[in-house]
């Protein structure tokens, strides 16, 4: 049913693969150190050169000591001033011939260096590529069957362990979304088994009784026909589960307390026909919410129909909607069966229902699952209580925009059908 993810085939010209990320970031360290290398020897070059020259000249003769020449601001004259100015000159050359020399050598030693530090980056660059390269190994390895496994990287808490831990988080929410879809397709394949099953061995049984007259035929076409709505409901409450937990493609401004006001005006034939007595708070003000209309309206349809059809004969049902600190709130109250505290989460799984057979009572336990769906496409909180006597108490709770938009007047969002799931 679930094949296993393709591994990722290999790109000759990929961008970014292991060896090429190496060789740039290789580059880049040398590069960097070159750069840096230049400019400190030109600051030092830059310094050297632009020392202040002594007026003073040093003039060794032999052995004996030196003779230092003043040329003195008078005119240059005489036998010292030469010597003097031939000495300046000699220094002066001597003096270029020095930042040549430093020059030549400082390139030399930069030279040198420059490689030594290409090797240094590269070594350096492996390092600092190591756990990447060890978490792309990994991620290849896992697939649909075992992605229980996890990078569960180790060390300091620094980028590397931040993205491990991001990668663990995302593969821990995908193991999750793919068993809640094995456990969704299978209870879904099981629940249209069953009608499937039983269309076919009543055709068959008429196919066998050749001596079957008409209201016998009647009779089964019509249980056919009665099996044939229960699985177009069940598709329908499955397509809008899809919907809802897929998210929403627009948003648009909404009041709940309107789409609550019109879920009742349709469902008040239904409670009087159930002998059950409905109690409403809707507040004055608006509960401005963005949304879809007709997946908001499908979400109090269902909350309104779950209570009225798990309830006890002379049961009630209290609805409320409004606005509560700052958020649109609406909830529904109903008497009914005790439900124990353990099964309250799983209620609002796919398929799940108290001690009750699918097809019997024309449920398929999806009423609620849409509804938290709905809710968690919406952003919205949703909160579930036992009520002490027997019955549920369910509440919704929509953000509500900084700055609503009112509605487009006269607009009325499509109403689903109440579809009992």
């Amino acid at each position: 049913m679930f094949r296993a993810l393709p591994k990722p085939r290999s790109l000759p010209n990929a961008r970014l693969r292991p060896s090429r990320v190496r060789t740039r970031l290789t580059l880049l360290y040398g590069a960097l150190f070159t750069l840096s290398g230049i400019v400190l020897l030109g600051i030092l070059f830059l310094l050297v050169s632009q020392s202040p020259k002594s007026v003073f000249h040093e003039i060794k003769r032999g052995p004996g000591p030196a003779v230092t020449v003043d040329p003195g601001p008078g005119p240059a004259s005489g036998p010292l001033t030469d010597l003097g100015k031939e000495m300046r000159e000699q220094a002066d050359r001597q003096r270029h011939a020095e930042l040549r020399n430093l020059l030549v050598h400082s390139g030399i030693a930069l030279a040198i260096m420059t490689l030594i530090s290409l090797a240094l980056g590269w070594l350096l660059a492996n390092r600092v590529l190591r756990p990447l390269s060890t978490m792309n190994t990994t991620i290849q390895r896992i697939s649909a069957r075992n992605l229980h496994e996890r990078l569960a990287a180790e060390g300091p808490p620094d980028e590397m362990k931040a993205l491990s831990d991001t990668v663990d988080g995302l593969l821990e929410r995908l193991e999750t979304a793919l068993a809640a879809h094995k456990r969704f397709v299978a209870n879904a394949a099981h629940e249209l088994r069953t009608p499937l099953t039983l269309e076919h061995a009543l055709i068959e049984e008429m196919l066998i009784d050749r001596e079957a007259g008409r209201d016998e035929l009647r009779k089964t076409f019509q249980r056919v026909l009665e099996i044939c709505q229960q699985q177009g409901r069940l598709l329908e409450s499955l397509l809008t589960l899809t919907t809802g937990e897929r998210g929403l493609d627009r948003r648009e401004p909404l009041d709940l307390s309107e789409l609550t006001g019109q879920v009742l005006d349709a469902a008040r034939a239904e409670l009087d026909v159930r002998g059950l007595s409905l109690a409403t708070r809707i507040g004055p003000a608006p509960a401005a919410v963005l949304g879809d209309p007709a997946l908001v309206e499908r979400l109090i349809a269902n909350l309104l129909d779950n209570a009225t059809d798990y309830n006890v004969p002379g049961g009630s049902v209290e609805i409320e909607c409004g606005v509560r600190e700052g958020r649109a709130v609406v909830s529904v109250v109903n008497t009914g069966r005790e439900v124990p505290a353990e099964q309250l989460e799983r209620l609002f799984e796919p398929f799940h229902r108290l001690d009750r057979t699918a097809g019997r009572d024309g449920h398929h336990g999806l009423g609620l699952s849409i509804v938290r769906a709905i809710a968690l496409a919406h952003d919205a909180s949703l909160a579930v209580s036992a009520r002490p006597g027997g019955g549920l108490s369910v509440q919704v709770s929509f953000p509500v925009p900084a700055d609503p938009v009112p509605a487009e007047p006269g607009r009325q969002p499509e109403r689903p059908a109440l579809n009992r799931t």
